[in-house]
């Protein structure tokens, strides 16, 4: 009886010790799928095209890609272009939310406002976006509070103001550009408008609902101003080809938001890197997908440093003269 006892015991021993090893190589495989090995989705939302949003976009594929992330390996990119329109928006972020994507991102204000319209439970990082509380996305800068966080592109509006000075020392009236439509045109204008103010000059401003608009407000605007200022808008953004074909004849000076518009007939900024903004945004989508963090408790990030960037072409074409501290940031249009 004691033998069969002690063969009893020994068994269940056995039992008992292949279970626990059972269950520790199950922990162990689902810990392996916690790292890069586990497929992840991302919807990529883009309000239009246009320079800066696509560097902002290639900025943040990059950083996934540096960091192991790469598409169509370990992550399936699903990226949309609403090409400016409303109703693109709005289909693009029902897609998304019915394919249940691990995380989105929103690139631009508008963008950004569509796909928070339509889920609370998916991750959304937004980019291009210069005000979160003031566009809804955010309770506050330090602790958003809902599914959204992400980089703003706040530019240094003052000393873009600053720089128009420095580039047009005769200037007495500046002309401001803006969409009437996008939420952070209006907020970059307001502070444009104070900044000019506070100098003693005089400001002139003309807004545009939409594309078509561009050519009309700009032909008018230019006749009323000695110099113009242009925020980070994504409409006058895709539209710069236009604006230029007209100052470059009446020979108005045109400071803008952003390099991309520089490039495209501006002449100069002191504004956002929106590669390294969308690569910043890309390193918060990792801490995300590892599970590291919740937008809910991640701050807004922005930019320290900002690029100088001046059109050579458009200087000459127009008649001004770069100071000799600024001919480092000197570039062809064709760079």
């Amino acid at each position: 009886m004691k033998k069969s006892l002690k063969v009893l015991a020994l068994v269940m021993s056995v039992m008992m010790i292949l279970t626990v090893a059972g269950c520790a190589g199950k922990s162990e495989n689902k810990g392996n799928q916690s790292g890069t090995s586990e497929k992840f989705s991302v919807g990529i939302i883009q309000y239009m095209d246009h320079v800066a949003l696509d560097d902002a976009r290639n900025g943040f594929i990059d950083a996934l890609k540096d960091n192991g992330y790469v598409d169509g390996e370990n992550v399936t990119i699903d990226y949309q272009n609403a090409q400016g329109d409303q109703s693109n928006l709005s289909t693009i972020s029902d897609r998304f939310v019915s394919n249940k994507v691990d995380l989105v991102l929103a690139i631009a204000t508008p963008a950004a406002q569509s796909i928070a319209g339509k889920t609370t439970e998916i991750p959304i990082l937004a980019t291009a976006v210069t005000d979160f509380v003031v566009a809804k996305l955010a309770e506050s800068n330090e602790a958003p509070g809902g599914n959204v966080s992400g980089t703003t592109d706040m530019n240094p509006i003052k000393e873009q103001i600053d720089l128009l000075v420095k580039l047009v020392p005769d200037v007495k009236t500046v002309g401001v550009l803006y969409t009437s439509s996008e939420d952070n045109s209006i907020l970059q204008a307001k502070i444009a408008k104070e900044a000019i103010g506070a100098l003693g000059l005089k400001y002139v401003e003309v807004t545009v609902t939409n594309s078509n608009d561009v050519q009309q407000a700009t032909q008018s605007i230019v006749e009323q101003c000695d110099a113009i200022y242009i925020p980070t808008d994504n409409t006058f953004a895709s539209a710069m080809p236009v604006v230029h074909g007209i100052t470059s004849q009446s020979k108005t000076p045109v400071i803008c938001g952003e390099s991309g518009m520089v490039k495209n007939g501006g002449l100069a900024t002191l504004g956002i890197n929106y590669y390294n903004l969308g690569y910043q945004t890309g390193l918060m989508a990792i801490k995300i997908l590892k599970g590291e963090a919740e937008p809910a408790t991640m701050p807004i990030e922005s930019q320290k440093d900002f690029d100088f960037l001046i059109n050579g072409d458009v200087a000459e074409e127009i008649g001004i003269t770069i100071p000799e501290d600024l001919q480092q940031y000197v570039v062809s249009s064709n760079n």
